[in-house]
């Protein structure tokens, strides 16, 4: 009976630890200073080394990218800043689809969901379940002159850091817009 019971618990724990795996599916990252084809395809490729990036797929017309994420993998927001900026550019805008599973957002609009901390902006107070499209708010995420515009906005050193504590700790935070 013991056994049994183990199992079962084990597979709780291994069902559950899969759903929160992938908390971002895809995202459209917006990409500043591309001038021609080969920007872009600089800009691809470095993406593509990403080990969680499954895809990249450009848009010329609007310097767009959309990405799509492996299926288990967790996502690292910013690796992909650090990847266009390594390729010699920066973000306009990322938007991405974030798969809450009844995640709540605070009275203060923090939320926590597989072990990353968010900030929503224009949230407060509510249960998010299932994928919500959220705009990174976050120096190097959106252009210099939105940044420095919410900043005086806001007035928060969290956002200026893209840090603050929770529960004790130095954290990195990602603000949000949805």
């Amino acid at each position: 009976m013991k056994t049994i019971r183990y199992f079962i618990i084990i597979l709780f724990m291994f069902i559950g630890g899969s759903t929160f795996a992938q908390q971002i599916s895809k995202a459209e990252l917006q990409v500043n200073g591309l001038t021609c084809s080969m920007c872009s395809r600089a800009t691809e490729t470095s993406l593509k080394s990403l080990g969680f990036i499954e895809d990249v797929t450009p848009d010329l017309n609007r310097n767009v990218f959309v990405l799509t994420f492996k299926s288990g993998q967790k996502v690292d927001l910013d690796q992909i800043r650090d990847k266009v900026q390594d390729a010699g550019f920066s973000i306009g805008d990322l938007s991405a689809t974030i798969n809450f599973k009844n995640t709540a957002v605070d009275d203060a609009g923090l939320a926590q969901l597989d072990g990353s901390v968010f900030q929503f902006i224009n949230a407060k107070s509510k249960t998010l379940d299932g994928p919500v499209i959220a705009r990174i708010m976050d120096k190097d995420f959106i252009t210099s002159s939105a940044f420095k515009k919410k900043a005086a906005e806001l007035k928060s050193d969290t956002y200026l850091k893209g840090k603050g504590l929770v529960e004790g700790k130095e954290t990195r935070i990602f603000h949000l817009s949805i």
